[in-house]
């Protein structure tokens, strides 16, 4: 059963300029994503997948259409008020993890909930990913899965309504990724953010409630699936 509408985002577009060549990222996307559900934009690389993760979550603006966030239109807000809006309510998962070297796993979700309006215990957070008893522990004494599942925790320690995961098993071994996967299910869940994960890998599709397949800057396909699968399920 769906949620209510977080995103309604029609006739978006986005166009870059290299020198006199002017490279189309997305063309007329349409799309509406609900409270709670995960989605997987799937897609090779240059699609324009990553193009929509990064308007989605503020961090870019389309060259034409509207994104409505909520009741806020995203597509002209200002640079302040796409600041506040990153640090209210998106909460980003890269495939590198961006985690501060001289700060433990602990402190670097701290670090967050510093500037959130609402945040959860870092503690908590960390418990949430499975890793309480890696706390004080340095990037570099973790392991790269662990690393990766710090900076989830430090994504939705601030309590996110939206949670956006660019290529997050991409430097990951298949082990490695699988449990990660397992943890952005488990947050998914249990926190209910929206959550948009983008990849070319399709068998991670078989996880989401909607796949949006994503080519040459369009959505040429959208699968739903009645049951999403488990992570021991799948391989790839």
């Amino acid at each position: 059963m769906r949620g209510d509408a977080v995103f309604h985002v029609h006739g978006v577009s986005k166009t870059y300029r290299m020198g006199e060549v002017e490279v189309h990222a997305l063309r007329a996307v349409d799309l509406d994503l609900y409270e709670g559900e995960l989605v997987v934009l799937l897609g090779a690389s240059g699609s324009g997948k990553s193009t929509l993760l990064n308007i989605l979550g503020g961090l870019d603006r389309p060259s034409g259409g509207t994104v409505v966030y909520r009741d806020h239109e995203l597509a002209a807000a200002s640079d302040a008020e796409l600041t506040e809006y990153r640090r209210d309510h998106v909460g980003f998962v890269f495939q590198f993890y961006n985690l501060i070297p001289s700060l433990t796993a602990l402190e670097n979700v701290a670090l967050v909930t510093q500037i959130a309006a609402h945040p959860m215990d870092a503690a908590q957070a960390l418990e949430l990913v499975g890793l309480a008893d890696r706390s004080d522990h340095f990037p570099a004494q973790l392991s790269g899965g662990e690393q990766q599942r710090v900076a989830i925790a430090r994504a939705i320690a601030k309590r996110p309504d939206v949670l956006l995961c660019d290529e997050p098993t991409g430097a990951l071994d298949y082990a490695t990724g699988k449990l990660v996967l397992e943890v952005l299910e488990r947050v998914n869940r249990e926190v209910g953010a929206v959550t948009v994960l983008i990849t070319h890998n399709a068998a991670i599709a078989a996880l989401a409630d909607r796949v949006i397949r994503i080519g040459s800057g369009r959505i040429v396909g959208v699968e739903h699936n009645a049951t999403r699968a488990s992570v021991a399920d799948i391989s790839w």
